[in-house]
């Protein structure tokens, strides 16, 4: 489900500190779509851009990169198969994936409720009421502790409310439980924002040993590269974005990418560069955020 709110993370303001948010959100990358966060798209790791609607339900299988490895256990201790994890609307019904997923790690007794707060958090999620969500979210997970929808919602949220530890917490704990790889690039954007930059390489060279989708890669690219910026090694920024090919109808993930990239080549004092590519995201995508600060640092090779 992944989000964030200035077009790609940046220097100073725009990290995620409250005053301007940076991501993906996580993709974002991620799986729950809702209504709420991130610049442009999922959630819009569940939501788009900086409030902008909820998108459609998709139900793409997560590449086998992105999936865990190991299968979670029913509380009597016999192995069970994990369900397939999918992409999911937030503000419609559980799917039934997640409903066996909260079945095979709460008590009989728990299920129900942990459903019903489960569900009523998604939807106030989705309608951008994080606060909300994080309070029905903290009592479903006192219900089922192991359950990881929970844990990844609890986590997002957290993150759209700035509340870093919090959402640093609950997202690793996603990733222990699954293996994915999906919240990754939302766990070095909490910790540019807690200003712990050794901590965001050792996730950068974590996920690059793990890997993961088109998506969350090219998200990591973008939250890395923005930290590379805040630690002044724009030339690294550059290598790692610098789009050798700007093509025809790019999508919003690219987009962000060239964003980044086109920040880099100008620091680096070639505005030219930067120029072109910040005249190819305009072309694509005219309302992308960012736009003006962009075409300010640029603007000298026009």
């Amino acid at each position: 489900m992944t989000n964030r709110g200035n077009g790609a993370p940046g220097r100073g303001s725009d990290r995620r500190d409250g005053a301007g948010r940076a991501r993906r959100d996580a993709a974002s990358s991620d799986r729950v779509r809702g209504q709420g966060s991130r610049s442009s798209g999922a959630d819009r790791q569940a939501s788009k851009g900086s409030g902008s609607g909820g998108d459609r339900r998709r139900t793409e299988d997560r590449s086998d990169k992105s999936r865990g490895a190991a299968a979670d256990r029913h509380p009597t201790g016999a192995a069970a198969p994990a369900p397939e994890r999918k992409r999911w609307a937030a503000e419609g019904d559980l799917p039934r994936w997640i409903q066996e997923e909260v079945g095979r790690v709460t008590p009989k007794a728990r299920i129900q409720p942990t459903l019903e707060l489960l569900q009523t958090a998604a939807k106030a999620f989705a309608g951008g009421k994080h606060g909300k969500a994080l309070h029905l979210l903290e009592e479903a997970k006192e219900l089922s502790p192991r359950t990881a929808t929970i844990r990844e919602l609890l986590g997002l949220s957290a993150y759209r409310l700035g509340r870093w530890e919090v959402a640093l917490r609950e997202l690793r704990t996603f990733r222990r439980l699954t293996g994915e790889s999906t919240h990754m690039p939302v766990e070095m954007d909490v910790l540019r924002a807690l200003d712990r930059p050794a901590d965001v390489d050792e996730v950068w060279e974590a996920f690059r040993r793990i890997g993961g989708e088109r998506e969350t890669e090219r998200e990591a690219r973008v939250v890395y590269g923005s930290h590379l910026l805040d630690v002044g090694k724009d030339r690294e920024a550059w290598e790692l974005t610098n789009p050798r090919r700007i093509g025809e109808s790019p999508q919003e993930s690219e987009l962000r990418v060239w964003f980044v990239a086109a920040r880099a080549a100008a620091r680096l004092g070639d505005r030219r560069t930067g120029r072109r590519i910040y005249e190819a995201i305009q072309a694509a995508a005219p309302g992308f955020p960012g736009l003006d600060e962009l075409d300010r640092a640029t603007a000298a090779a026009s």
